[in-house]
């Protein structure tokens, strides 16, 4: 049996919940979406949220929120969501691309000067958007001291730690719950901010039409999805260990968290000394599916030039992710830890 690279991390309560949600009168927008909110507020400790039917509407609205005119430049990693661009786009923002290093897959103070730096003629950098890539956290108090408003995207690395760490946050920020985030409800996202202050902006759009709203039954499922996040969490670390073990045999290697974050092991991924197509083959013959890890990135799909971000191109063509999901059978985490081991 093929062992798929995410699988949906849902379970019989989860469904329980949903169920619960469609026989209501209503399944759009509503009290599972305020209940929602509350739960996340508990986990997330922000002042004010919006619970929205996906990110790309969510970093839409934060744009908006920060008064961004046409043509001001907005500071973006190579290896951000594809979406990013299109967003970026439609709103006629000009995307200032930062490049990573190959041991961090997140941009810091030192890419974001360059690109600051390298900024056409005219162009204004307003704001930085901060992905946590494949669950990685910026260094943000570093990123802090520009001076620059900086909006996080943090749908790859919630854990249950964010509740405890006392570090500086973005104006906005951007918690996705899509199919292949932390957490998920099928769709939609959470846009939220920490303080008052900044919450103003964003209590502007408390009234959006409905179609911008997530509805009841996403908001059920992300309910249900946050009470077993401590759970979810030890397994993907208990899975973790187990592959970096046998990672440590290779010649392959792994990308490592800042000092002073923990990892909430969102993915595993490992930047290849050797082609990928050679490995995704050999990992084909033992039924195991690992796929590119940046192909729907902005690197990825040529929206951001190789030149501009020759590191980021680089590991878009080198780094590939492992199966890691907490319902991940023991067995079928074995053969992909002994895949890892005996990799071409």
């Amino acid at each position: 049996m093929k062992i798929e690279v995410f699988s949906p991390t849902i379970r019989r309560k989860e469904m329980d919940a949903v169920l619960t949600a469609m026989v209501e009168d209503r399944i759009g927008p509503g009290e599972c979406s305020r209940i929602l909110i509350q739960t996340a507020k508990e986990n997330l400790n922000f002042d004010f949220s919006l619970a929205l039917r996906s990110p790309a509407t969510a970093l839409r609205l934060a744009l908006k929120a920060l008064s961004l005119e046409a043509g001001d430049g907005v500071l973006v990693s190579a290896l951000s969501p594809r979406y990013y661009g299109n967003v970026l786009e439609e709103l006629q923002l000009t995307p200032l691309f930062c490049d990573v290093s190959y041991t961090f897959p997140c941009i810091n103070r030192e890419t974001i000067e360059k690109a600051v730096t390298s900024a056409p003629a005219g162009v204004n950098p307003r704001c930085i958007l901060l992905h946590h890539t494949l669950g990685f956290i910026p260094d943000t108090e570093s990123i802090a001291d520009l001076g620059i408003p900086f909006i996080e995207d943090i749908s790859q690395s919630f854990s249950p730690a964010r509740v405890k760490e006392k570090r500086i946050q973005g104006i906005y920020t951007i918690f996705g719950l899509e199919e292949r985030d932390s957490l998920t409800a099928g769709g939609g996202a959470l846009l939220y901010s920490a303080n008052r202050k900044d919450s103003a902006a964003l209590r502007v759009f408390t009234n959006l039409p409905g179609e911008y709203n997530l509805p009841d039954i996403n908001a059920a499922l992300a309910t249900a999805q946050f009470k077993e996040t401590a759970r979810n969490f030890d397994r993907r670390m208990e899975i973790s260990k187990a592959y970096t073990q046998a990672s440590l045999r290779t010649r392959h290697k792994r990308f490592i968290p800042l000092d002073g974050t923990e990892y909430n092991n969102y993915a595993f991924p490992l930047v290849l000394e050797t082609g990928v197509k050679d490995v995704t083959a050999y990992a084909r013959k033992k039924e195991i599916i690992i796929e590119n890890a940046f192909e729907q990135t902005l690197t990825g799909t040529g929206i951001c030039d190789s030149l501009l971000c020759p590191v980021s191109y680089s590991l878009s063509l080198r780094t590939v992710l492992f199966p890691l999901y907490p319902r991940l059978r023991s067995q079928d985490a074995e053969r992909v830890s002994k895949l890892i081991m005996t990799l071409p």
